[in-house]
């Protein structure tokens, strides 16, 4: 008897330790908290990182939207501003003295380019109808013999045109748009200086960008229809390092600058460019010239350059 008890003490005494060191191992395990032994996956670690980041963020993301907020309203503001100064130009621009001077951009030479001259040449005319938009003298503008090359060019890159506003575009020659008596063509292989413009004529300028290859064409097509001929000043007014072939829309722009200012000396220092060398006659080519703009006015510097359009 004595024995019995002994043992059945003895296994309660051991069973009761044992149980709660069970217990204890189990609470281990299941605490995925407990710094001593941390159970947790990875990802659940990587998750818990990213939580207290966001919490420890919460005030530099209530100062960002803060500033993005006042982004927005002085975007708004600079907006508002703008189209003030936007109605303004467009007023301005109502208030314009037109010319009846005609300005008449012969296309009839598209044959004679290559596709990437035709672009160019695409590109002087956008120039134009852009500086005529904002002239205090807008012109007359005739865009005539429009097609082939120069049409597919104008409504891929542009398909707008269609809507241009002040401009006259034809498909016919410009010796059937005007009579011939009106036409003056601009060259500068002709032997006559023009010295005024006269408000009743047509000046026609030749769209033609071939890089040299056709010198004269426009002066012997002048002669050719009978219609008159004439260049524009600029052996009088100024003196250049380089041919007296203009651009396209160097021609047209100088014409508007003549309108406005009254001066051919001041109109050929506004439009051409700094890198033609233009200097005013008398004076030593060494010295800077006087230019109001120095930038240049056509963003292709090789169809500056070498546009056969003659001035």
């Amino acid at each position: 008897m004595t024995t019995a008890v002994c043992s059945q003490t003895a296994d309660d005494t051991t069973g009761e330790p044992a149980s709660a060191e069970g217990d204890q191992s189990e609470k281990a395990v299941s605490s995925p908290g407990d710094p001593e032994d941390p159970v947790l996956s990875k990802r659940q670690k990587k998750k818990l990182l990213k939580q207290q980041k966001w919490e420890e963020e919460r005030e530099q993301r209530k100062q960002r939207r803060k500033e993005r907020k006042q982004q927005r309203r002085l975007q708004r503001q600079n907006h508002q501003e703008g189209g003030e100064v936007q109605s303004a130009r467009k007023r301005a621009r109502r208030e314009a003295t037109p010319s009846s001077l005609r300005l008449v951009v012969d296309c009839s030479f598209d044959s004679l380019m290559l596709i990437k001259d035709v672009r160019k040449l695409h590109k002087q005319i956008q120039r134009c109808y852009a500086e005529n938009r904002r002239a205090s003298h807008p012109v007359q503008f005739y865009l005539t013999s429009l097609g082939g090359q120069l049409r597919q060019s104008m409504d891929e890159k542009d398909k707008g045109w269609v809507n241009w506003k002040d401009i006259h575009i034809k498909t016919e020659h410009y010796t059937e748009v005007v009579s011939q008596e009106q036409l003056v063509y601009l060259t500068s292989d002709s032997p006559n200086v023009l010295t005024e413009l006269d408000p009743q004529r047509a000046y026609v300028i030749g769209g033609l960008v071939d890089h040299n290859h056709h010198k004269g064409l426009t002066f012997e097509r002048a002669t050719e229809l009978g219609i008159s001929h004439a260049q524009l000043p600029l052996s009088s007014f100024v003196k250049m390092n380089s041919r007296k072939v203009l651009a396209v829309n160097h021609v047209f722009e100088i014409i508007l600058a003549y309108l406005e200012k009254g001066s051919w000396q001041e109109a050929f220092f506004t439009v051409l460019p700094q890198r033609k060398g233009v200097v005013a006659v008398g004076r030593d080519a060494t010295e800077p010239p006087k230019k109001d703009d120095e930038t240049d006015s056509d963003s292709d510097p090789e169809t500056t350059a070498q546009t056969e359009q003659r001035a």
